[in-house]
């Protein structure tokens, strides 16, 4: 290890298992003292257990690192500020917040129920902001920091996961703003579409990592080589040299970018950016929208969501 967090004061939520895990794990490695915050429940975020927590700090403690655990939820503002508020109590202050905390209710949207979606929203979304907001004071004293949240790229089009692709895709836009807000404090704010076989991962229908495959071709993202890729390339572990590299004072500058962080590639996503246009002087009639569209914008469009079979 390079020990380029040495000293620097980290939070990672869902860090008790999966890729969180392993983030927690490499900064600390790195040096930094970390608080490892899982909840302990289930990938549909019920139940608790301070167990998964607890091990990974043994874990950092066995190796001679610093760790504390913390098993408040995310998704409530005041819960959220007792994990920052750990980190105050134990270290001094926090420097670098990686939010890996979610879980899925997948669900078509005409079997979604109003509490699917709200649950999701709250842990990824609202979970992102109750962190964010109750670290950034901190931050901002001492200026510097370094946010790292974990968007997905089913926020680029994932059937059956409408409540978890509007939660991570909302991340995007969410740290596009607050980097924005917080560069002048030298703060910088990235998000990453991470991977690997985790339980998360596992509850996902095979249709729906088939459909991801077939994006990231459609956007020139596919392997160069077609054939299965190891077992190794799925290893959530993957991840973590790369968040940790964003959660370092090398990636200074780096700010209010995407990152996709999965397997043995690092890709950067562009922005939303006008691909095409059409213009007239004058309001538009539906007559030349008719005659125009299909052979401008409506060209050559690629469906980010093909038609499969309806499931339960």
């Amino acid at each position: 290890m390079t020990n380029r967090v040495e000293g620097k004061i980290a939070i990672v939520t869902g860090a008790g298992r999966g890729i969180g895990r392993e983030v927690a794990l490499w900064l600390a490695r790195d040096g930094a003292k970390v608080v490892v915050n899982d909840l302990g429940g289930a990938v549909d975020g019920t139940g608790d257990s301070s167990t998964p927590a607890d091990l990974v700090v043994e874990e950092i403690k066995s190796e001679g690192g610093e760790a504390v655990a913390s098993y408040a939820s995310v998704a409530e503002y005041d819960s959220a500020a007792e994990i920052v508020q750990t980190a105050v109590d134990a270290f001094g202050g926090v420097d670098i917040l990686c939010h890996p905390a979610g879980i899925l209710r997948d669900r078509m949207i005409f079997n979604m129920t109003e509490e699917e979606w709200d649950l999701v929203l709250q842990v990824h979304l609202y979970g992102a902001f109750n962190m964010v907001r109750n670290v950034v004071p901190h931050m901002m004293e001492n200026r510097y920091g370094r946010i790292v949240l974990f968007s997905s790229g089913s926020g680029l089009g994932a059937s059956g996961q409408g409540n978890y692709a509007a939660a991570k895709e909302g991340m995007v836009g969410f740290t596009r703003a607050i980097a924005k807000e917080l560069e002048p404090y030298n703060i910088m704010v990235n998000a990453v579409y991470p991977g690997g076989s985790t339980r998360m991962t596992d509850t996902v229908p095979q249709s729906t990592t088939t459909l991801r495959q077939e994006q990231r071709e459609a956007v020139g993202l596919a392997q160069s080589n077609p054939s299965e890729p190891p077992p190794e390339y799925r290893d959530p572990a993957n991840n973590a040299p790369k968040v940790v590299y964003l959660s370092s004072e090398a990636a200074d500058g780096i700010t209010g970018q995407v990152f996709g962080t999965s397997g043995w590639a690092l890709s950067l996503y562009s922005p939303r950016h006008v691909i095409k246009s059409i213009h007239k002087d004058g309001k538009w009639t539906l007559d030349e929208l008719d005659q125009l569209v299909p052979i401008s914008l409506g060209s050559g469009l690629i469906n980010p969501v093909p038609v499969e079979p309806p499931r339960s």
